[in-house]
């Protein structure tokens, strides 16, 4: 029999006109249904094969490819999530059927939390719902599985002031955390411009103290890339006072590796130390902003932070304007005017 029931599931097992055998889940206890399954299979193989047309692929089964070729990255939990969000629009419907319209209509609005009224969706956010289906829908042309995948347009985000602070106000900022591995992943974070997850995943066998340097793996990287990271003053002065704590990782907490930063002690130290507004991430803001005040080149600090291009670095550039001094007094009116003799005025009066 072509259609074989297994304990309560149907499973289908025919072969096709060039003798390729498909053996699959019907995925279904309803005989009627597999049946139904099995002859739609049976008639696109016959296509397939006699008519030359490309064999049609479930978005169950790019769902399935995308996220195994895509397990190892450090973002696969929120592609899973988004995958999952979008099989209840898109399941058991041909990938080569589905449009930019179908994707756009099925983004999400609102986010429903606990005990609270509906909150409406950031542009950021459903961008990166956006993303996750416009990386499989490109991996699906890249496979052959569909002809042209559909333009998906991102959604236009507010540009976002770069919150940054000063100098004293990190030292201040650092004299209000009370714990010292907090205080010091605090400090390493504006010292080497680092993120949290780079931070926590950081382990002896990547720092070399002598020559003051760690080195980062792609899978620890944002970008996927992996990335030197010199160490200045402050930054070996804080590992040096990790050693003996932990055998493998460079911060930890009561003998056990730190996962992530803990956000209640660092709302409270910004809280006493008059800081508004200010997240965690934004101490890296805070060390490229410092960076580029002190002079250091765009193209430099991009490799610094690790950052994939120069445009994502270039939104720092405003805070470093001393390049276009020398050019403000090409153009000067009351200054010359001034300077000019009696005569030169009275010829021009």
């Amino acid at each position: 029999m072509s259609i074989r029931k297994r304990g309560e599931i149907w499973w289908i097992d025919i072969r096709s006109p060039n003798g390729e055998r498909v053996r699959r889940s019907a995925e279904t206890t309803n005989r009627q249904a597999a049946q139904e399954l099995h002859d739609r299979l049976k008639a696109e193989l016959w296509r397939v094969s006699k008519l030359g047309e490309k064999p049609q692929y479930t978005f169950e089964e790019a769902a399935v490819r995308f996220l195994k070729a895509h397990s190892a990255q450090r973002d696969f939990d929120s592609k899973r999530r988004y995958i999952a969000y979008f099989l209840q629009f898109f399941s058991g419907k041909s990938v080569a059927s589905i449009r930019a319209k179908d994707v756009l209509d099925a983004l999400p609005t609102d986010r429903a939390k606990p005990g609270k009224q509906l909150q409406a969706l950031k542009p950021s956010t459903r961008n990166r719902y956006l993303s996750t289906m416009r990386k499989l829908l490109n991996d699906c042309e890249k496979w052959e599985w569909i002809g042209r995948a559909p333009k998906l347009p991102a959604e236009r985000e507010p540009r976002k002031r770069i919150r940054w602070i000063t100098q004293p106000e990190a030292l201040r900022l650092l004299s209000t955390i009370h714990t010292d591995w907090f205080r010091d992943v605090v400090g390493f974070a504006l010292a080497t411009g680092m993120r949290a997850g780079e931070i926590f995943a950081l382990q002896w066998s990547q720092v070399d103290l002598i020559r003051r340097m760690a080195w980062l793996h792609p899978d620890q990287c944002k970008n996927g890339e992996g990335r030197g990271v010199p160490l200045n003053d402050d930054a070996v002065l804080i590992v040096r006072r990790q050693i003996g704590l932990h055998n493998e990782r460079i911060f930890s907490r009561r003998g056990k590796p730190i996962q992530k930063e803990d956000h209640n002690q660092f709302k409270r130290a910004c809280r006493a130390a008059g800081i508004e507004n200010f997240r965690f991430h934004d101490l890296r803001h805070t060390w490229a902003s410092w960076h580029v005040q002190a002079g250091t080149p765009i193209y430099v600090l991009k490799e610094l932070g690790g950052w994939k291009t120069i445009e994502m670095v270039q939104k720092y550039a405003h805070l470093a304007p001393q390049h276009l001094s020398p050019h403000a007094n090409a153009v000067t009116f009351w200054s010359q005017c001034n300077a000019m003799t009696e005569s030169e005025k009275k010829k021009a009066g």
